[in-house]
């Protein structure tokens, strides 16, 4: 492993931090307005939305009455804590809102620092007048770059339902995105790649919603201690546009502060390129005796992570189906949105099928992510000596597609046997909803190739199409967009099952789109230069 030695001229650990940060913020030009722009679009459309739902005071009484004894439900949102659309908004969309700020950190400062490493540009970065610290402080400048930015846009935008409870929000859902960069931060420094860094700090970001799930499940006012040991029950404790908690601030300023020390303590510890935690080295023969049996040792702790959590989401969704309904009542806002998500079926089925939808929607995350692999093989220079064997690039790429595209259909059909538990019945027609939503999936997945394929520079819009596919499934029914803006997503022209007819046309035509996607990414692979 190369060593890192400091130049002369820059033994000030932070020289260059401005120069970094700046380049940061260039190569994530496109990617971290994407992630602003659905996380603030989600919160800021959520107070007319919630007018259309629960526009009299009698409709919000009953929603806090039947939260405060539907375990289940508080389970997914969290419990509420006042009946004005603002305090709505934080209870509806609070903890995703501020989920989605974690993941979006997350991404930054492994990109600007262990993916650097990984690649061997952090090398060449660091042979010039960089301090130690550059490299790191410049990740973390990014990441409160972005989130102070969807902290204004929040606080902006819902400042006429109250400025107070507008910048608790928004400090709040900001908050929670830098709790989990400096968390990154720690976890790049531990591990020898990025990609188990990225899995690593969401599993810790995965834990952290079910201990508050848990806690909110047991208590109805955010007082469980499962809920205070999770940054988004912090979040949930602040209690935006209902008697603030301005207290719970210090939480995450104290979490960000020993996090942060953490990080820096580590980074000048060790060398470039190393870690704390060093990848152990695996056979050369056998199992990774060929170019598929090596993608999928690369990638089957994501495939396992992936089909635990759509398993557990499948029997959490699942149980909650009956609640849900009981929720709804004689709301026929609430009833519409949902079966325009779901189908104009029983409101039970299109219940369920909304849900199946959204979890095809998180799919799609899951595909991109594992179709980008071959791009991060490609960028580290480990797709070099392999390719320098007997395999060509069709069966080297083929070997991650299989798994990415085939990974798409296990997660789905796990998603679809944990509803069957969780509901504990139309085990049959729910599977089928399930394994329905692959077409779109695989759609997307179809232009993460081609992007790769044809444009390997612009591969990473793919998660730009991935984030508008799901702003669109997830918001787009609930603000009543034109039809024709749902049919920008392959997702609308799914048939919404279980309860709905089934439409094998768009289903064949959606399959054969993602095919003719992945052969154009292919064929782009075989004729460009590599690496490109």
């Amino acid at each position: 492993m190369t060593t890192f030695a400091v130049r002369p001229g820059s033994s000030r650990p932070l020289a260059g931090t401005g120069t970094l940060l700046r380049f940061a913020l260039r190569r994530d030009r496109l990617m971290i307005p994407v992630w602003i722009a659905v996380n603030a679009l989600m919160v800021l459309s959520m107070p007319g939305t919630l007018e259309g739902l629960y526009g009299t005071p009698a409709e919000r009484a009953d929603l806090i009455r039947q939260m405060e004894t539907n375990s289940s439900l508080r389970a997914m949102v969290g419990p509420v804590f006042g009946d004005s659309l603002g305090a709505l908004t934080a209870w509806r969309v609070g903890v995703y809102a501020g989920a989605l700020a974690a993941v979006m950190s997350l991404l930054i400062v492994v990109r600007h620092t262990r993916d650097e490493e990984e690649s061997g540009r952090q090398e060449l970065v660091a042979s010039g007048m960089v301090g130690r610290r550059a490299s790191l402080t410049a990740a973390l400048l990014a990441a409160a770059v972005a989130n102070g930015v969807l902290a204004l846009l929040v606080t902006a935008g819902l400042a006429g339902q109250g400025a107070t409870g507008a910048l608790a929000l928004g400090l709040g859902i900001a908050a929670v995105g830098t709790v989990f960069a400096t968390m990154a931060a720690i976890v790049a420094q531990l591990t020898e790649s990025a990609r188990l860094a990225r899995g690593l700090t969401a599993a810790v970001l995965g834990a952290a919603f079910v201990l508050r799930a848990a806690g909110d499940s047991a208590t109805d006012d955010g007082s469980s201690v499962l809920t205070r040991l999770s940054p988004l029950g912090w979040l949930e404790n602040l209690r935006p546009y209902a008697s603030e908690r301005w207290w719970v601030l210090a939480l995450f300023a104290g979490a960000v502060a020993l996090q942060g020390a953490v990080a820096y303590a580590l980074a000048g510890r060790r060398d470039l390129g190393m870690s704390f935690l060093p990848t152990r080295p695996g056979p050369a023969s056998g199992r990774l005796g060929s170019a598929g049996a090596l993608a999928w040792r690369l990638q089957r702790g994501g495939v396992l992570g992936w089909s635990i959590g759509f398993f557990l989401a499948g029997v959490v969704y699942g149980g909650m189906t009956e609640g849900a309904a009981d929720l709804v009542g004689d709301n026929a806002g609430a009833r519409r949105v949902i079966e325009r998500m779901g189908g104009q079926s029983g409101l039970t089925d299109a219940f369920l099928a909304s849900m199946v939808g959204m979890l095809g929607l998180v799919s799609a995350l899951y595909i991109v992510a594992s179709v980008l692999r071959l791009h991060g093989e490609e960028a580290s220079g480990r797709a070099e000596p392999v390719l320098a064997n007997a395999v060509g690039r069709v069966r080297w790429a083929a070997g991650h597609l299989v798994i990415a595209f085939g990974g798409a259909a296990l997660i789905m059909l796990l998603a679809g046997v944990g509803f069957a538990v969780g509901y504990g019945r139309e085990t049959g027609p729910i599977l089928g909803a399930c394994l329905v939503q692959l077409p779109a999936v695989w759609v997307v997945g179809g232009v993460a190739v081609l992007l790769y394929g044809v444009l390997p520079r612009a591969a990473m819009a793919a998660w730009g199409v991935a984030g508008a596919v799901l702003l669109i499934g997830w918001v787009g029914p609930a603000l009543d967009v034109p039809q024709a803006v749902l049919d920008v997503s392959p997702f609308g022209h799914l048939p919404k099952l279980p309860g709905g007819s089934m439409a094998w046309g768009p289903v064949l035509v959606l399959t054969g789109v993602a095919a003719l996607l992945v052969a154009g990414g292919l064929a782009g692979l075989r004729r460009r230069d590599m690496p490109a």
